[in-house]
């Protein structure tokens, strides 16, 4: 039974219009191709915005919250947690030093030692727990507000996540890369169901966002949360709505996720955090 499930997985990536042997660059250029002609009039950059670059309606309600956005207040809570001392004297700025250059442009990216995938919010517990600290919960809270404050120290940089000629970096890219193409739960339905092939269509009254730029405005801010939410909170709701169970945030399932997500808008700059319906 076993082998059965790996051969129809194999079939089902190899049947995607990312073939397997596919480099992720090949994988990228073609991903930017399909978008870029299915949204002619769309600037490139401005797929940054997701589902805002492709509906004018939807756009002016967005315009309207980011006059006074509410990620604002995550920005200066995360600055000031940022520079906090911890018990043993050492910060965050420790950890990372170049986080006024920008960093999270960066992220995430393929540990060849450790053979992980690093986020960067995994990154940021290290950090903690490297100097005796707690680990902060995944998927809001104060974790949201670190990130949103590099985030926007980021702005601008174009992301540049990097696939290395190494074994284990091409295999983690290979399972995010299947995960997004497999369909999965009762609804059957891949992430490249919504964000590819039906890309600016609806479900009920939501606008099916474009894949390409949709990691770049993360933390965001979601109206439905009242708050804020990292990359994962929103891949667990993603499976949730289609009717399959969600991987805990920060499994190597949606590391790799998005480890490959991520590098499908290498290019495009960060526009974190950002504000969504």
């Amino acid at each position: 039974m076993k082998k059965i499930a790996t051969a129809l997985s194999v079939m089902l990536v190899a049947a995607t219009p990312f073939a397997a042997q596919a480099t992720p660059d090949d994988d990228l250029k073609a991903l930017r191709s399909y978008f870029l002609e299915k949204f002619p009039n769309v600037p490139e950059n401005d797929y940054v915005n997701g589902v805002y670059a492709i509906d004018e309606n939807s756009r002016e309600q967005w315009e309207a919250f980011e006059e006074f956005p509410s990620y604002e207040i995550a920005i200066d809570h995360g600055e000031t947690k940022f520079h906090k001392k911890f018990a043993n004297g050492k910060s965050y700025v420790d950890c990372f030093p170049n986080y006024k250059k920008g960093i999270k442009q960066n992220y995430p990216y393929f540990d060849t030692d450790s053979g992980q995938v690093v986020t960067l919010e995994s990154a940021i517990n290290k950090c903690r727990t490297d100097n005796g600290e707690k680990k902060l919960k995944w998927k809001k809270g104060e974790i949201t507000e670190i990130g949103a404050y590099l985030a926007y120290l980021s702005r601008g940089h174009k992301i540049n996540v990097k696939v290395p000629n190494d074994a284990g970096a091409i295999a983690a890219y290979n399972r995010g890369k299947k995960f997004f193409w497999a369909k999965r739960g009762q609804l059957n339905m891949a992430c490249a169901d919504c964000h590819y092939y039906y890309a600016g269509g609806k479900i009920r009254a939501n606008i099916l966002s474009p894949a390409y730029g949709q990691v770049s405005g993360f933390p965001v801010y979601r109206n439905k949360w009242a708050g804020m939410g990292t990359l994962h909170r929103r891949y667990g709701g993603c499976n949730k709505q289609v009717r399959a169970k969600p991987f805990k945030a920060q499994s190597d399932v949606y590391k790799a996720l998005e480890y490959y997500h991520t590098y499908m808008s290498n290019g495009l700059e960060v526009n974190g955090p950002s504000q969504r319906m």
